[in-house]
């Protein structure tokens, strides 16, 4: 087994952003590449943002893309428990917090929002809000009177004012901040919940990860994350920091976007696989132009050193067509399956639903395409006359009228309605009359469905009507044709 180690951290606040599920899906493959140990943690330490049916959702997400983690609160590996509030109720962050301030290296803090407002500090000539350290000069008595007079507190790491940190991340490269940037990081808030800078230095140092992903807003805390690490002599992980994911115009991908989590996107008729092949490849390339690929074959190839450093771009063109292609290649008997309640919504004749499904297949890109395309086996809508005029057909409303006519009682004799016997006899009537197929087809099409795009020929919608509704809709067509 390999020593790698990584996890998924997220917190229980909604549905899972698109972000958090490529975060979920490097952190899986970096470890899986090697065999390593994928973790679930979750991070609920800001209760303000709790919400109910979070969990769920979380568990949920990641059990249908195939991310199954090894560890988790419901996978003890030997290093609980998973869950932050329940590290917290058990003093594990409140005794790190304290041995660095026996160490020196941390403080306590008692100062009131009215003074903590009034902190700034002009850095390369910006003045920024920045603390003070005023509450670093208190004594030892001082601080331990206002403990016992129930005074609220934090507690502050002490940060270095002069000189440089400089940390490594994978993909960034070396990055080098100047301390006085560098605010006394909170480790414990007045509620006595850890902050989740804190919570993470110490959950993933005593998890044993060793490769810590995340997204790139993180860059600029990592400085303040290895100054914790080396208060304690700890060895720091390695850094894998994603892209931002934008939509089309450039922009953070937002929730008023529609699609900005998975859930979104499912809901939209997008299948779990092809959302997952997609966000592989928001801000990671593999080597040739494939882009269809499975998880298994991810987990094989992936290379987080090919992460890129710039924003990655939400394609909703592309994820169409990924989704397009993954249904084209899905079991006939799944895609039904999955079709079939978009065709019940649309349809409430009693017709072949599977030769339906069969018809919209490789002609759609999410199932709700599917309302389009097959709304006029329900009901023929209004349309214009004009229709059944096609210069390549040679095709006009007089020529369609006159054709329409003539076929109407070899349809009405015709006694096998099915879709080759129907080819068949309309090729013998054209072959005697020297008509050309599409010179028949065009407006016997037409007449079925006052469509100009069908997911079927003329005879594959005959035989899904059926005689009686067939020959109904020829009668109107020719009907709208005397006018």
């Amino acid at each position: 087994m390999s020593n790698v180690k990584t996890r998924f951290a997220p917190s229980p606040t909604g549905r899972m952003h698109v972000g958090n599920l490529r975060t979920a899906l490097y952190a899986y493959l970096i470890a899986k590449h090697d065999d390593g140990t994928f973790m679930l943690r979750i991070e609920d330490t800001d209760q303000e943002r709790f919400q109910e049916g979070a969990l769920d959702i979380i568990y949920r997400t990641l059990k249908e893309t195939g991310l199954v983690h090894d560890e988790g609160p419901d996978k003890d590996g030997g290093c609980g428990p998973y869950v932050q509030s329940e590290r917290n109720a058990a003093g594990l962050y409140l005794k790190y917090a304290k041995q660095l301030v026996e160490q020196g290296d941390a403080y306590y803090c008692f100062c009131d929002a009215e003074r903590l407002s009034q902190c700034k500090r002009n850095v390369g000539g910006k003045e920024i809000s920045i603390y003070d350290k005023h509450c670093l000069g208190l004594s030892k008595e001082e601080v331990e009177a206002n403990l016992a007079a129930g005074k609220p507190y934090v507690i502050r790491f002490n940060m270095p004012t002069e000189g440089t940190t400089t940390f490594h991340d994978e993909i960034y490269g070396d990055i080098t901040v100047n301390n006085e940037e560098l605010e006394d990081l909170i480790l414990i808030k007045s509620d006595g919940y850890p902050t989740y800078n804190f919570a993470n230095v110490i959950d993933d140092h005593l998890m044993g990860v060793t490769h810590v992903v995340r997204g790139n807003e993180y860059l600029s805390s990592s400085p303040k994350y290895n100054r914790i690490y080396e208060a304690f002599g700890w060895e720091v992980p390695v850094y894998v920091h994603c892209p931002l994911i934008t939509n089309e115009e450039h922009q953070k991908l937002s929730k008023r976007c529609g699609h900005s989590s998975y859930e979104d996107l499912i809901d939209q008729g997008f299948l779990k696989d092809a959302i997952v092949n997609f966000v592989a490849l928001l801000g990671w390339s593999p080597e040739g132009n494939r882009e269809i690929y499975s998880l298994e074959e991810l987990v094989k190839i992936f290379d987080y050193h090919h992460i890129s450093k710039s924003p990655a771009v939400f394609d909703m063109t592309k994820l169409r067509w990924m989704n397009g292609e993954y249904m084209k290649a899905m079991d006939d008997e799944k895609f039904y399956e999955m079709a079939l309640p978009y065709i019940q919504k649309t349809i409430h004749r009693p017709l072949d639903f599977k030769k339906i499904a069969a018809m919209v297949k490789t002609r759609i890109e999410v199932f709700p395409d599917i309302a389009d395309l097959i709304d006029f086996f329900e009901e023929v809508p209004e349309y214009d006359a004009s229709m059944y005029t096609h210069k390549k057909m040679k095709t006009n409303e007089e020529t369609s009228l006159a054709l329409l006519q003539e076929v109407k009682p070899l349809l009405a004799a015709q006694e096998d309605f099915s879709n080759d016997a129907l080819f068949e006899m309309l090729s013998a009537f054209g072959k005697e009359k020297g008509y050309k197929t599409g010179y028949i087809m065009w407006p016997i099409r037409t007449a079925l469905s006052g469509k100009q795009m069908t997911p079927a020929g003329a005879t594959e919608i005959l035989e899904v009507l059926g005689k009686e509704e067939s020959l109904a809709r020829i009668d109107k067509a020719i009907e709208k044709l005397s006018k």
